[in-house]
């Protein structure tokens, strides 16, 4: 699993300009999903995330986790996280996994989050074309591959 985490003071998504989902300051998850990833990412990532020290204290040194400072959550699917860019110019998606594959370890995913910190994460909708706006704080972003845990 590849993921693009912003620290965000707002964010929300659209689909044909409706807002379907939105958040106020916290995270958004961009999530791209290949075949060999399973439970045992799942978990990782999660913990991973969950306390990713990313949030200011009170002395304004990112010392907190999106767990302590209560923040919200949005995740995104994202395929693309997953493109190959080795030959040519057009991106090969040939990585990332088929919707069978790929939607129940996003929902899994998601509800994992959601175990972790006690409220309702917001999604986006696996395979639509979505709009995202989103207002990053820092900006902070960071990237996490499950492939290159060590």
């Amino acid at each position: 699993m590849k993921t693009v985490i912003q620290r965000v003071k707002r964010a929300s998504v659209s689909i044909n300009n409706k807002i379907t989902a939105e958040i106020k300051s916290g995270l958004l998850i961009l999530i791209g999903i290949e075949d060999s990833d399973n439970q045992e990412d799942i978990e990782w990532l999660t913990k991973k995330i969950t306390h990713l020290r990313i949030f200011d204290d009170n002395e304004g040194v990112m010392n907190r986790s999106v767990l302590e400072c209560e923040g919200d959550i949005m995740v995104v699917s994202q395929f693309t996280l997953q493109a190959s860019v080795k030959k040519g110019n057009r991106p090969s998606y040939i990585r990332a996994s088929k919707p069978e594959i790929a939607i129940p370890l996003y929902e899994t995913f998601c509800k994992e989050i959601e175990k972790s910190v006690g409220k309702k994460v917001h999604t986006g909708t696996f395979g639509a074309d979505m709009q995202i706006e989103l207002i990053n704080d820092g900006p902070v972003t960071i990237v996490i591959d499950t492939k290159n845990k060590e």
